[in-house]
């Protein structure tokens, strides 16, 4: 695939720039799509860019702001308490159409820029409850994507069946682990890095890195 070009979906956040990183050693060519939705934290765009820049990959930037208006969730909006779901329901996290939307626009970028991968950091092993994570979604949208639009395009997602610690144990192996751990954003409330330590997220990444860190460490030993 070294002479193919490829898009990333993007967010800046740990899973993503993980992918990122995976996409650059898998492709000729890879330019990296973020979609602003109107997020709370207007620093997820912010990192996204810096990313990109340091890693000089093309960065397309595009208004999803629609989305904001349709689907409301504790990402978006500052009156929605960021909750994990109980008794089945979907956490507070979760925006409607999100991924499917994302990857809608990310095939229609790719025919124009001439990419026929698309590279995305769902994930079924460690996520959320999301319905928009899980692999039978990413098959079927990816058979969807390739009847609209008459191309043969293929999603890859790197990550779907790893836990968090094996996501941390990828980021190493692709000399990135340092990058990943310093430059990412993953809190749900906006902090760089190791994050608060107190939302879902960071306590799902903060987890996997000790326990990749622990494994690492025996392996040593």
């Amino acid at each position: 695939m070294k002479k193919e070009k490829a898009i990333v979906v993007f967010s800046g956040g740990q899973d993503s720039t993980t992918c990122l990183f995976w996409a650059l050693q898998q492709f000729g060519e890879v330019e990296a799509v973020t979609f602003d939705y109107g997020q709370k934290h207007r620093l997820e765009i912010d990192c996204a860019k810096n990313i990109a820049q340091q890693l000089g990959v093309k960065h397309h930037i595009l208004d999803m702001s629609l989305l904001n208006q349709l689907a409301a969730s504790a990402l978006t909006r500052e009156d929605i308490n960021i909750e994990e779901g109980q008794d089945g329901e979907l956490p507070s996290t979760f925006v409607p159409g999100r991924n499917l939307l994302f990857l809608s626009f990310a095939g229609v970028l790719a025919s124009q820029v001439g990419a026929k991968h698309l590279v995305t950091g769902v994930c079924e092993t460690d996520f959320s409850g999301y319905p928009d994570c899980r692999d039978q979604f990413v098959k079927a949208f990816n058979v969807t994507l390739n009847l609209a639009m008459d191309e043969p395009f293929v999603l890859h997602t790197p990550l779907m069946w790893l836990d968090k610690a094996q996501a941390w144990a990828l980021a190493d192996e692709l000399d990135a682990f340092d990058f990943v751990r310093e430059q990412t954003l993953t809190c749900y409330n906006g902090v760089v890095a190791d994050g608060c330590g107190e939302c879902p997220a960071c306590k799902l990444r903060q987890n996997g890195l000790q326990s990749y860190l622990a494994t690492k460490a025996g392996q040593e030993a």
